[in-house]
């Protein structure tokens, strides 16, 4: 099994996205700050640099990473810098986190091509991987464990009427 990193804004969201698309498990946690063990309340009032991201676990004969990359692409708004949807502030920005150089290439490559396609900037940072802290367990597979709340965040961020059409 391989592992990818993306920090799409609301981890809760894009969980399901995710898990749609060939990925065998999604671990919500947090990403390219430098303050140790932080927690989702730190993270979510901008009290840290950390980005809400997911750790996908996917099998590479199943999915590849430019697959990732592109499903990433399709579920968020890379032209929004400020976070994504409702969600503001560096905690919901957007960052492909890369642990090689081939992984690298193939999200820069991926953003290039889709900032081509829309004729658009991409607002995305493309970090190396660093430290990595799983989220507290009532964020994990959130969408599972409060349908209602979840239902509620997508209708209220805007996410649902963005991608309704697909």
């Amino acid at each position: 099994m391989k592992k990818a990193y993306f920090a799409c804004g609301c981890f809760w969201c894009i969980t399901p996205v995710f898990e749609e698309n060939g990925v065998s498990r999604v671990t919500c946690g947090f990403c390219g700050g430098t303050e140790e063990d932080p927690d989702y309340d730190a993270v979510k009032a901008q009290l840290t640099n950390h980005r809400e991201t997911v750790e996908l676990e996917y099998d590479e004969t199943r999915v590849s990473f430019a697959d990732l990359c592109d499903v990433f692409l399709a579920n968020v708004d890379p032209t929004d810098g400020g976070g994504q949807f409702i969600d503001r502030g560096r905690s919901y920005t957007l960052a492909v986190y890369y642990s090689d150089e081939r992984e690298r290439s193939v999200a820069a490559a991926k953003i290039a091509e889709w900032e081509k396609a829309n004729n658009a900037k991409a607002h995305i940072a493309l970090e190396p991987l660093g430290r990595v802290y799983p989220a507290e367990e009532e964020h994990q597979d959130y969408y599972k464990k409060e349908p209602e709340s979840f239902a509620r965040e997508m209708r209220e961020s805007g996410r649902e009427e963005r991608f309704a059409n697909r």
